[in-house]
């Protein structure tokens, strides 16, 4: 799949430094009209995001897409929980490691792919505080060693 036929509309970046990503899935969503209107525009938010399971299935919650501004009455309601279509042995697959291990399912980006809305779903263990100064740590290193060498040339 070449990436000109994919067009990302949001991602969530905190999730990365927030979270220990294990392993992630690609999913279809279940939109109404005006939601994938919105989309088009690029007007989501996953900032908050998260995927819980019931009665067997899954949904994001949290997920922010603004109201299509051109659609005066019958617009969606943009903090609603959206369902995420997977297959069924992947849904209890993710139950079992979300039960049992404490992982918890975040939304890391959501795109076009050849026209339909995929959303990227990703087991993660939230990171602990000294975790997180590690990674920062790792960070401004490398960040000084890329400007050492830019100096060097």
């Amino acid at each position: 799949m070449s990436p000109k036929h994919i067009k990302i509309i949001a991602e969530n970046r905190k999730a990365r430094f927030n979270y220990h990503i294990e392993d992630d899935y690609e999913a279809g969503l279940v939109l109404k009209g005006t939601e994938v209107k919105s989309l088009r525009q690029g007007r989501a938010n996953l900032k908050d995001a998260h995927a819980k399971v019931k009665n067997g299935e899954l949904y994001i919650h949290g997920m922010h897409i603004a109201p299509y501004p051109f659609a005066h009455y019958d617009n969606h309601d943009p903090e609603r929980p959206r369902k995420v279509l997977l297959h069924k042995y992947e849904i209890r697959q993710l139950i079992g490691k979300v039960n049992e291990r404490g992982y918890t399912l975040i939304p890391l980006k959501l795109y076009f792919k050849e026209g339909k809305v995929k959303v990227v779903l990703a087991l993660g263990k939230g990171k602990k505080s000294y975790d997180k100064r590690e990674t920062i740590r790792r960070r401004d290193e490398k960040r000084d060693l890329d400007r050492a060498r830019k100096e060097m040339r």
